[in-house]
Parts: C-alpha cells; sequence; structure tokens
C-alpha cells in the first residue's frame, strides 16, 4: 500500500500526518459516517477517476439518507477535493476514500453533532489477492445476516454496517475460505461482505434484486457491459443451493473489481475456474477503466494537474 502525502480536511489539503479522527465523536464511538470507495486508474492520457460523478451522487445520498440536514460541501466541491487529493499525492492509480463523518453528538442525535468532510487516498492493487482475478476465490454462506433495511439503511454506505462484514470476513477467513457470501433476512442470497453478486446459468446472468443490497456502482457498470455483449441479464432472487448448480459465480465491487467464485462451501462451481462470461466481463472492465473502450469517455473523469508548489 503505497502512502499518501496529503489528505484533505474540511476545506483544504493538509499533511496525511493531519488525518485524524477525534476520539470521541460519533463518528468513532458509534460508526456514524458515511463513506465511498472509488479507484483512479491510469490511462494513456494520465489518472483518470472511475464514474466520479455516481460516487459523489452516492456519498451525498447516504448523507441524506442517514439524516444530515445541512452538509460542509456541495457535490462540486467533493470532485474538486479529490482530484486535488489526487494530484497533490501525484498518484497515477489509487483508491479514494471520501468521507462525511459525525463529529461530538455523544447524545446520540445529529443536531447534536458537527459534520465533517474527509478525503483520503492510497494506493491499493489488489484487495482480493495478486491470484483472485485468474483463479478465482472460495467462498462460503457466513452465519452472519446481512442487515434488515429497518435496522440499517441498505442503500447509504453508512461506516456501521460494515462491523458485520467484518465479522462475515473474518470467520470465513479463519474457516479457511477467501470471502463470505451474507444472506439476507429473507433467508436469500444477498451480497458479500463489500462485494455484489452474480450467478451464470445457461448463459443466463441473474443478480440479487436491488432493494436489500447496496446498489454497487461496478454493479451498475457491470450490467451495461453484460447487455454490451448481448447477455440478458435477471435480477430475481437467488437461493443458496442455486449457487452450488451455478455454472459460474462471480462478484464485484470498487476494490475488488471482477472476481469469480470457484468454489462455495467445499462445491465447486462449473469447472472450478473462472468461466467464460466472468472472463469476458473481466476483459471488459479493464479494457474500460484503461481508457481503451467505447464507453470510457463516459464513465472516466481525468484528473486536472495541479501546481505543485501550491501545496507545498
Amino acid at each position: 500500500m503505497g502512502a499518501a502525502r496529503y489528505i484533505w480536511i474540511d476545506d483544504s489539503l493538509k499533511p496525511a500526518s493531519e488525518g485524524v479522527v477525534p476520539f470521541v465523536s460519533a463518528a468513532v464511538q458509534y460508526g456514524f459516517s458515511v463513506f465511498e470507495g472509488i479507484r483512479c486508474y491510469a490511462t494513456d492520457k494520465g489518472p483518470a477517476v472511475f464514474r466520479l460523478d455516481e460516487h459523489v451522487e452516492r456519498l451525498l445520498d447516504s448523507a441524506h439518507i442517514v439524516g444530515f440536514r445541512e452538509l460542509p460541501v456541495t457535490a462540486e466541491q467533493v470532485r474538486i477535493a479529490i482530484n486535488k487529493t489526487i494530484a497533490a499525492n501525484e498518484f497515477s492509480a489509487c483508491y479514494i476514500r471520501p468521507m462525511i463523518y459525525l463529529d461530538g453528538a455523544m447524545s446520540l442525535t445529529v443536531e447534536a453533532g458537527q459534520p465533517r468532510f474527509v478525503v483520503a487516498v492510497w494506493e491499493w492493487k489488489a484487495f482480493l489477492g495478486a491470484e483472485a482475478k485468474e483463479r478465482g476465490i472460495r467462498a462460503n454462506i457466513a452465519s452472519f445476516t446481512r442487515l434488515h433495511p429497518n435496522i440499517m439503511m441498505t442503500k447509504a454506505k453508512v461506516s456501521g454496517n460494515y462491523v458485520s462484514s467484518i465479522l462475515a470476513k473474518t470467520e470465513s477467513q479463519r474457516a479457511g475460505f477467501d470471502e463470505a457470501i451474507m444472506l439476507g433476512p429473507d433467508g436469500y442470497v444477498a451480497e458479500c461482505t463489500g462485494e455484489n453478486l452474480f450467478v451464470v446459468r445457461n448463459k443466463v446472468i441473474y443478480t440479487t434484486p436491488r432493494a436489500g443490497i447496496l446498489e454497487g456502482i461496478t454493479r451498475d457498470s457491470l450490467l451495461a457491459l453484460a447487455r454490451d455483449l448481448g447477455y440478458t441479464v435477471v435480477e430475481e432472487p437467488i437461493s443458496r443451493d442455486q449457487l452450488y448448480i451455478s455454472d459460474e459465480v462471480f462478484v464485484c465491487g470498487t476494490a475488488a473489481e471482477v472476481v469469480a467464485l470457484r468454489e462455495i462451501d467445499f462445491r465447486t462451481i462449473g469447472n472450478g475456474k473462472t468461466g467464460p462470461i466472468t472472463r469476458a466481463l473481466q476483459q471488459e472492465f479493464d479494457k474500460l477503466v484503461a481508457g481503451r473502450h467505447p464507453r470510457s469517455a463516459q464513465w472516466l473523469a481525468p484528473v486536472p494537474a495541479m501546481d505543485a508548489a501550491a501545496v507545498r
């Protein structure tokens, strides 16, 4: 992981060493913050952020969902902060983490605290391991259930939501698996700990309904790419046993990108390798984020150059 020299705090760049959060705050004590995971990719034309507008919109939507009434930033200010933080750290490719957190508010109301805005960036290349993309990974069904929509908002990317993800993934990795699949309160497949899930059977692609999941931006991108390639995509409930008899299962997310599940609950999926449809979508996605796809111009936002003296 490449270390950053600068972090954005509130309205300006600061040395990375100043990137700290008060211990006595709802963000730390209660997990009350919303965030985004975004990727900047190296292209022939320089660094570019993947689907920046959609990520910024979802960040502000998350803040609205959890009840922030007055935010310290607008969408345009978030975009500027992200671009300046990437440029100041001189990263050609990196992971981007903007966050709005609640400072104070120990009395358990949003109005009792102050929303703060930060952007951190770092180099992060292989979230699920270097071999995951080529070989696929092993997963199991977690003993932890995906949160009910009336317990924690599933459309908001809330920090506290990920406690259950940590519990599930830790359990799975201690049992020898790479990732956990979480079922929803209804008993059907929801998503993984940080990825959305797809199933392939008889050349048709299936994915879980949107109501109980975080609607991933990578997920949305793959839906479009799959249809571009002529595949039928169906959004419907998926049962645990349907996973076992699938031809292919794959997951996607900003950090994970596109990765096959070669085994689930000790059952081989398909031929135990990354399948042809997963491979095709991996290749399309790679072209997309490298700036070599017809959709690249629409979905990649170039990072403006910055005067290095401005942050010295």
